[in-house]
């Protein structure tokens, strides 16, 4: 039982990737601070205090693509969403903490580079999305929508875990780059 604790825990650090830093003390708010989450319908909260910041509705709404993304800026965006998730895949730190703003909204850059160091030293992790999309977007922030599948695997024990879940990652435009400010994610209900 402590190997699915200590892999629920895994696999909420690595969908987050970039974790709230905040020393909230509410229960079950899904972060990695949790045990482990009760309710896996339950929205991570990642740097928005008023939820109507996320493009879209976490526990179901359609996904509509924003139609006022200048074409040049919509690839920018959606390469910088495909570098932070190879950068992970890839377990390379340095690659992936140049894909997270230096002044996140959601998480302390400097605690994200240690939770991450220390999950690809505990675990072999395969980050997919699919049905990526932008929800949301201005000249200065972009919302990412993708359906995402973790396959993660604990080397120690060969304990494995997959899990599924809806994410929002939250971009900013730092010196002309759009760098990950915020993650918002809820994962599908497990088959038990």
């Amino acid at each position: 039982m402590k190997i699915i604790q200590t892999l629920a825990i895994a696999t909420i650090a690595l969908l987050l990737a970039a974790c709230n830093s905040n020393e909230d003390t509410n229960e079950n708010t899904g972060s990695v601070n949790d045990i482990a989450p009760t309710n896996t319908q339950k929205t991570t909260d990642h740097g928005a205090n008023d939820k109507s910041e996320v493009g879209f509705e976490m526990a179901g709404g359609d996904i509509e693509e924003a139609t006022n993304v200048p074409a040049k800026e919509k690839e920018a965006i959606l390469k910088a969403f495909d570098e932070y998730m190879e950068a992970f895949n890839e377990e390379d730190i340095d690659r992936y903490m140049n894909t997270i703003a230096k002044n996140p909204e959601g998480f302390n850059y400097d605690d994200e580079k240690v939770v991450v160091e220390q999950t690809f030293n505990d675990y072999d992790t395969i980050r997919t999305a699919d049905n990526t999309t932008i929800i949301k977007y201005d000249k200065t922030q972009a919302q990412v929508f993708a359906n995402i599948h973790i396959a993660l695997e604990q080397p120690d024990s060969g304990a494995k875990l997959e899990r599924e879940g809806r994410q929002v990652t939250v971009f900013v435009k730092e010196d002309g780059k759009w760098l990950v400010t915020s993650v918002y994610f809820i994962g599908d209900s497990a088959a038990e």
